[in-house]
């Protein structure tokens, strides 16, 4: 029995050895302090404090300690007032701040330095001061791809909506997905988001979320976004992502037919018909019109997308449409409820008589009818003006004049289908000898030059025109009752002095119009020569009785000036020795040159021609001056911007 005893009294000497030398776990080990909070963010400049700031004190002996898995690491030492750094990696990113052995400053901050540090002062001696480094940074702005492929609203499981990325944040953030603004929570069947971090090699974090839901068809049109939220030294902050809608796919429960335009339709509009229904996606349509004589639908060619155009809408497209259409997903047929089309017309317009004619002096009715599904309004307008003559169906003409020959237009139109409208124009002749403006025009020429002569008669019949001089004739019809014949001559010493006439001629008589030619000289040429006679064009117009135009052709351009100078200096010293003459009377009194003895020269009025006068010529226009004409002819002192010949007496 004394072996065992003297084993349990070693056993026990050496268990209190043991716990002498080593100590009971939780004695002689006091806790350390709660450590300062300091945040910074990612880049920005750390300051760590030791301890409390002490007015007296002067820290000329401090030890800088990094804690790394419960070991003190240093990294940096204060020596009298001196800094010196230990090797490491933060051997260059630690310094005193502003030269305080108090206070270090670590620069260039990352993730990785988010840590606990030490500092221990010897001088002054103060208790160990634990400092905790919290990093922030803000995550970028959120980016968000909706699933493209669409979900299927019959589908019982969940699909995926859209997944939320936020790249480069620290620590990481909290994403929140809303749907049409409000918050989505986790619900069993309904909601699931999944979210998943990667580290960087920065130490930085990005955040992938992915929202997982069971859509309903009213859905189609929500709008889905997500929200980063994250904490920086400043506070708390979060950054939203653009919305998206995911396409969501449900079955057709009804189908109609829709028409563009909309509102009253007429002929000649552009007609558009389609089939739309309340599903997603549109499914494949057919387009039938019922057949008006035996009551049957039949189908419309539609194109590739399945619209049926109407250009131009005509009044045989009325009738009834529908729609039908089949979901290829379901295998089922909608059918739309019938739906007319109107396209309002007008239609068979005539004038009655057709082509009526009347003596000098007697009288015409004329009768306007149509075709129109709506009631009718009817104008009467003349053709050559635009006056309206009366309303309603019947135009009463009394006592005729020969200028009431021409063209009317009867317009038939429905007032409550803007702009619908057709019109007929009918020809009224009245029973004359030809008529023509003037009997005799004068024009003045150049020898050897190209001219186009232009005659103009009205009758009924209509006239015919011919010429007493060879030469190329061309003509047209303004109008049933008008004729204008286009000769084309030579200007030669045997046309100058016999001139040219024309003579227009139907069953009940003729009428002729003379055309005189003048020659330009050079005698006669004055420096305005230009601007006076409208040589610088080539044709002028000759005379209607509403609306003649004028065809403008310039001559060709001079080959030389030398002669238009000599010209222009003659000139200039016949007027100088011309007023030198003047003014010499003047003086001697020969002159009646006062106020009393002033003479106005007016000049005629013009009148209108029948004529045309194109000049043509191949040779230089120096000799060209302003041929001063008889009492008739002259023109007025400012007129001289006119581009065409006066052809009138």
């Amino acid at each position: 029995m004394g072996l065992p005893r003297l084993v349990c009294a070693f056993l026990f000497a050496a268990c209190c050895c043991c716990r002498r030398a080593t100590g009971v776990p939780g004695e002689g080990k006091q806790p350390a302090p709660t450590p300062d909070v300091v945040e910074v963010e990612v880049g920005g400049t750390a300051l760590l404090k030791c301890g409390p700031s002490l007015p007296s004190a002067n820290f000329s002996h401090v030890d800088w300690f990094l804690i790394h898995k419960e070991r003190q690491i240093p990294i940096f030492h204060v020596r009298q007032g001196q800094g010196q750094n230990e090797p490491g990696e933060y051997e260059h990113r630690l310094s005193l701040h502003e030269g305080s052995g108090d206070t270090l400053a670590l620069s260039q901050v990352t993730p990785h330095d988010e840590r606990v540090f030490l500092c221990k002062s010897k001088r002054p001696r103060l208790q160990d001061h634990y400092i905790e480094l919290q990093v922030y940074k803000a995550p970028e702005e959120p980016t968000i791809q909706a699933n493209a492929v669409g979900i299927h609203v019959d589908r019982q499981e969940l699909r995926e909506v859209a997944t939320c990325v936020g790249r480069n944040g620290y620590p990481i953030p909290r994403v929140i997905w809303y749907k049409n603004g409000r918050p989505l929570q986790e619900e069993e069947n309904r909601v699931h988001i999944q979210s998943s971090q990667i580290v960087e090699s920065s130490g930085l974090y990005t955040l992938q979320s992915v929202l997982n839901a069971q859509l309903v068809k009213e859905d189609k049109d929500a709008q889905f976004y997500c929200e980063l939220s994250y904490r920086l030294p400043s506070g708390n902050r979060m950054k939203e992502s653009r919305e998206v809608t995911v396409p969501v796919f449900y079955p057709a429960e009804k189908v109609w037919v829709e028409v563009e335009p909309m509102g009253l339709l007429k002929e000649g509009d552009h007609v558009k018909i389609r089939c739309l229904t309340d599903g997603n996606p549109q499914p494949h349509f057919t387009i039938n019109k019922q057949n008006s004589r035996t009551g049957e639908m039949e189908e419309e060619t539609t194109d590739e997308n399945g619209i049926l155009f109407l250009e131009p809408a005509q009044k045989q497209h009325s009738g009834l449409y529908q729609c039908q259409s089949l979901d290829l997903e379901t295998m089922t047929t909608l059918s739309s409820d019938p739906q007319e089309l109107l396209v309002n017309y007008v239609s068979d317009v005539q004038v009655n008589p057709a082509a009526p004619e009347a003596q000098e002096g007697g009288s015409l009715t004329l009768t306007c009818e149509a075709e129109s599904n709506q009631d009718l309004e009817f104008e009467w307008l003349r053709d050559k003006t635009g006056q309206l003559l009366g309303k309603g169906p019947v135009l009463q003409l009394n006592n005729l004049k020969q200028e009431a020959g021409g063209r009317y237009l009867c317009v038939a139109s429905v007032p409550n289908v803007p702009g619908l409208n057709h019109t007929q124009p009918v020809s009224v002749g009245i029973f004359g000898s030809p008529w023509m403006a003037s009997k005799e025009r004068k024009v003045w020429v150049q020898e050897n030059a190209l001219l186009n002569l232009s005659c103009e008669a009205s009758g009924h019949p209509r006239p015919t025109i011919s010429w007493n001089v060879n030469g190329t004739a061309t003509e047209w019809n303004p109008d049933p009752q008008t004729i204008v014949s286009t000769l084309n001559v030579l200007v030669t010493p045997e046309l100058l002095e016999t001139g040219a006439e024309c003579t227009a001629t139907n069953s009940l008589g003729s009428n002729t119009t003379i055309l005189v030619l003048k020659l330009v000289t050079l005698t006669t040429l004055t420096p305005d020569f230009s601007q006076t006679t409208g040589f610088s064009t080539s044709t002028v117009s000759p005379h209607t009785r509403a609306n003649s135009t004028s065809t403008e052709k310039k001559l060709p351009q001079p080959e030389s000036k030398g002669v238009v100078i000599v010209a222009v200096i003659a000139c200039v010293s016949v007027l100088a020795v011309l007023g030198a003459t003047l003014y010499f009377f003047y003086k001697k009194g020969k002159l009646p040159c006062g106020r009393s003895g002033k003479q106005e020269i007016t000049m005629p009025p013009p009148r209108k021609s029948d004529f045309v006068v194109e000049v043509k010529s191949d040779k230089l226009p120096e000799e060209m001056a302003l041929l001063q004409g008889s009492s008739g002819d002259k023109r007025a002192p400012g007129d001289q911007g006119e581009k065409y010949i006066d052809l009138r007496n």
